[in-house]
């Protein structure tokens, strides 16, 4: 079972800097990779656990969307949502250099730069959500309405 409370992550220092309250979850002590696993390990429902992808669109630009770990992101209407004509996922290599994360352990808080970033509409009716605390092992909880003070976000139904 994952254990509340861990170590500081950079996420975790840039919530604080904003007085923002979030929940803090370790899962490094299981074996848990795939974020379904994640949401197991965590004892959460996995409509609350959230998977951050990075996206590239046709116009060069890049884009972060945040859906249910166990969904897939709707390739179609996310290109919609930030009106372009495709999109497709970065390469795993291009990551680091360019969020300053690697895979497993994105989060849409503390990116090098910030990106236009679209949440699935069913985090809509949701309190909090959980997401990558900015390493792998480690996640946070926070409010909506506090996600907004560090991540500019839309909501847009672009997971499937």
């Amino acid at each position: 079972m994952a254990k509340k409370n861990a170590d500081k992550t950079n996420v975790m220092r840039i919530l604080e800097q904003h007085k923002i309250n979030y929940e803090s979850y370790d899962y490094s002590n299981t074996d848990a990779l795939s974020g379904v696993e994640v949401a197991k390990a965590l004892g959460e429902d996995p409509n609350q656990v959230f998977k951050t992808l990075v996206t590239i669109g046709n116009s060069k630009n890049y884009y972060v969307f945040m859906i249910p770990v166990h969904k897939e992101l709707n390739l179609k209407e996310a290109a919609k949502s930030v009106s372009e004509k495709n999109i497709a996922m970065i390469k795993s290599k291009e990551l680091l250099p360019l969020t300053g994360y690697i895979h497993g352990g994105c989060s849409p808080i503390g990116m090098k730069k910030q990106f236009k970033t679209v949440i699935d509409s069913s985090a809509e009716n949701l309190n909090t959500i959980i997401f990558s605390g900015g390493k792998i092992g480690f996640q946070v909880e926070v409010a909506m309405e506090d996600l907004k003070k560090v991540v500019k976000y839309e909501l847009g139904n672009v997971a499937m």
